[in-house]
């Protein structure tokens, strides 16, 4: 029996690239296909494929919503493999998407569409229990364990690092928000967490966003010298 697949994507040719690069194969059948995270969701419900294929980013925000859906995905439906494609090699995607383990999940960047038999065999992989992960993020995982071991930022969520990031810019909550399609009781939330995670108090004297920033950039530049050893 052939392996059901949803592909999630909003691109349309790298949508069509992915479908015709898996019916090529006796063994694997395109059940439905989706633009966006509705879409995937009402897909995976009506179908119930054996594997999903996504994007990381897809409307309506266009930020993880392909990740977030890969992670409900195995809680929700454990048994059904998730192929994440992305053009980012960056930990902070990947993480999230491995922390609670790999069986059944694979990371691979896009350009991998272009090399039918890793996209295949990845497929074939997950719906098995196994993993596969793009060397490329492989390396970048490794180079990240090494820098962020000491780093003050190692406790934080990839959201909460995303958070620092816009507070490094000079933004307030609400700009923050918008930047992340977050409301603004949700980045405060963030902020306080990772206040808390940085040991960084209420003390009245302590411009808590000021040091929060400083510890970012301190970690930043720490990170960019690692790259140029």
């Amino acid at each position: 029996m052939a392996l059901r697949i949803v592909i999630a994507e909003d691109s349309f040719l790298v949508r069509e690239g992915v479908r015709r690069v898996l019916d090529l194969h006796d063994d694997l059948e395109v059940v439905g296909v989706a633009a966006d995270l509705p879409q995937l969701l009402a897909a995976v419900d009506e179908h119930a494929p054996d594997v999903v294929v996504t994007d990381i980013r897809m409307p309506p925000t266009s930020t993880d919503e392909g990740i977030q859906a890969a992670i409900g995905f195995q809680r929700s439906r454990p048994g059904m493999g998730v192929v994440v494609l992305s053009q980012y090699a960056e930990p902070a995607y990947a993480t999230p998407l491995l922390a609670t383990g790999t069986a059944g999940r694979a990371y691979l960047l896009k350009e991998r569409v272009g090399e039918p038999q890793a996209l295949v065999h990845a497929v074939r992989t997950v719906a098995a229990g196994g993993s596969v992960i793009d060397p490329a993020v492989v390396e970048a995982l490794v180079t990240d364990s090494i820098r962020v071991k000491a780093s003050p930022l190692a406790g934080l969520t990839a959201r909460e690092r995303e958070v620092l990031a816009q507070i490094a810019q000079g933004k307030n909550n609400a700009a923050v928000g918008a930047a992340l399609f977050l409301t603004e009781r949700a980045v405060e939330k963030h902020i306080n967490a990772l206040f808390a995670k940085l040991g960084l108090g209420a003390e009245p004297d302590v411009n808590r966003r000021v040091m929060a920033v400083l510890l970012y950039l301190s970690a930043q530049k720490g990170g960019a010298s690692t790259q140029k050893m």
